[in-house]
This record gives C-alpha cells, structure tokens and sequence, in this order.
C-alpha cells in the first residue's frame, strides 16, 4: 500500500527513528499520525494552513523547527526563521520558507518534530498538572494548543463535568462535533477528553499490525537486503532455522497459514521478513 507515493512502511520507519530518539511512546505518535492525515504525508488541510504528517500549520512548524531543527540535522532551517518583538515567525528568503514549510511533507522531519513537540508539551503539562502527562493529554495539547490545553485540563481536574463549549465558545464553533453530541447537547470536559482518547487508541490500534509487521522489517534486514540481523541478535543461521521451523508448523494446515496472513502477529510478521531475506540472500 502506498500513500501518495511514500509508503506507509517508510512514514512506520520514520515515525519508529523518531521515537527511539526522542523517547516519545511509538504507539502515541502513529495514533496521532493516523488521526490527524490517516498516515498521508501529503495530507493538506483545506481550512487552513495545515499540511503534512502531523498537519503542522505554519507558525506551529516553524516555532518547532527553529527550537529543535539544529539537533536533527535542520540547522539551515532553523537559522533562517527569525521572530519579531510580537512574537511572529518569519523567514525572510520566500524559497527557503517554502523549502522549510515542504519539510512537514517528509516523513522523517515530520515525525522528529512531532516527537519533539509532544516532548516538549509533555514537560510542560507534568508541571503545571503535577501528575503523569498521558498520551490523551499530549494530543489535546496537539489540538488546542499548550495553553488551551493546560487550562482544559486544570478545569477538567476540578470540575469535569463543565460544558467545553462554554469553556471554549471559539474552539467549540470551529469543532462543532468535538464539543457538542449527535444531539446537539454540549459535551462536558470529561466526555470530550474521553472521546479524544478513544479515537487516539482506536487510530494507534488500527495501525498496530502493520507496524508491527514494519518494525520486524527493519529488525531483519540492512538496507540492501543482504544481511539478516534480528531484534534479538540472532545470527543469519539461527534465524533461517528459526523461519523453516515456523513454517513446517503451518505445513499441511491452510486454514492455520491463511488465518495467520490476514491477521499478522509479530512471529507471522517476523517469519515473512525471514522469508524474504533468505530469497533475496
């Protein structure tokens, strides 16, 4: 499956890296992933300035590049976006603004950045909360912003059953369905945080099995194919016995191999990559 023409297995791979280098949980950043474009790197919002992965807008994008972009190799583009006495973002070169703006397309600065601004909400939110922030409680800060977050969340520990909409009269006309039901009854805080993480959880396990079948990929093979190198440090032979075993079990049981095909698990996932590098070895 392609998306777009980038593959849903790169943006797993890229949205995986930047995990493992940030130390943001994989599961929430696929589901955010999944929720916000379904995994389009393309994806562009016709409302407003959103784009990409993530559906960054731009002054979103940029505010995170120029904090992080020099850690991961965007030096360029964070030392050319400069900020005014108000506080807006700008970069001066219109190609090179449209250069970093075009970054929110590509799978592996988008997911870095995503990670890093999830980090960064998460260190603030710890703060000011004095608990634990949750992958719940990162997205809201995605999709409100860290301070309509913040003060949700701080109301909502206080009184979760206040109206949203009357907490965020702007917010709620611009998410009519977020802040009021199918029967047009607002929702309280509760209710609109809980459905936030039902989608959140939903959208990450609805991804889960290509994931997993994808972090297997990149366990079991280099880059050109030619070299098995498991997760578990096991040597080419160990592993090629290891698939020729799993394989023997499914021998004489279709319904068993068929079954397992539809519905990956990380063995099945995990098989068929060993699979692959023993025919292309």
């Amino acid at each position: 499956m392609t998306v777009n023409s980038i593959t849903t297995g790169r943006i797993q791979s890229a949205i995986a890296l930047a995990s493992s280098k940030t130390g943001v949980d994989f599961d929430y950043l696929l589901g955010q992933a999944k929720l916000e474009s379904g995994l389009n790197a393309n994806a562009k919002a016709g409302t407003s300035s959103a784009s990409g992965l993530y559906q960054f807008i731009e002054q979103s994008w940029l505010s995170v590049v120029k904090k992080h972009g020099a850690e991961h190799g965007m030096a360029w583009a964070a030392n050319s976006i400069g900020q005014s006495a108000s506080g807006k973002l700008s970069v001066g070169d219109a190609g090179t603004k449209a250069a970093i703006l075009a970054l929110r397309n590509d799978p592996g600065a988008a997911s870095l950045m995503a990670a890093e601004y999830a980090s960064d909400n998460k260190a603030s939110l710890e703060g000011s909360l004095n608990r634990p922030a949750s992958g719940t409680d990162l997205y809201m800060a995605h999709f409100m912003g860290l301070g309509g977050a913040t003060k949700f969340l701080k109301t909502m520990q206080a009184n979760p059953q206040a109206s949203g909409a009357a907490l965020f009269p702007a917010a709620a006309r611009a998410n009519h369905n977020v802040f009021y039901d199918k029967n047009n009854q607002p929702r309280t805080l509760s209710a609109i945080y809980d459905r936030f993480g039902d989608k959140l959880g939903g959208a990450a396990a609805g991804a889960s099995a290509t994931a997993s079948a994808t972090s297997y990929a990149s366990q079991a093979l280099d880059m050109d194919g030619s070299t098995v190198v498991t997760g578990s440090n096991e040597s080419a032979d160990d592993a090629l016995a290891w698939a020729t075993t799993a394989m023997n079990r499914f021998t004489g049981n279709t319904t068993q191999a068929a079954a397992s095909i539809l519905r990956p698990t990380p063995d099945t996932a995990r098989l068929a990559y060993m699979m692959l590098a023993r025919l292309g070895g």
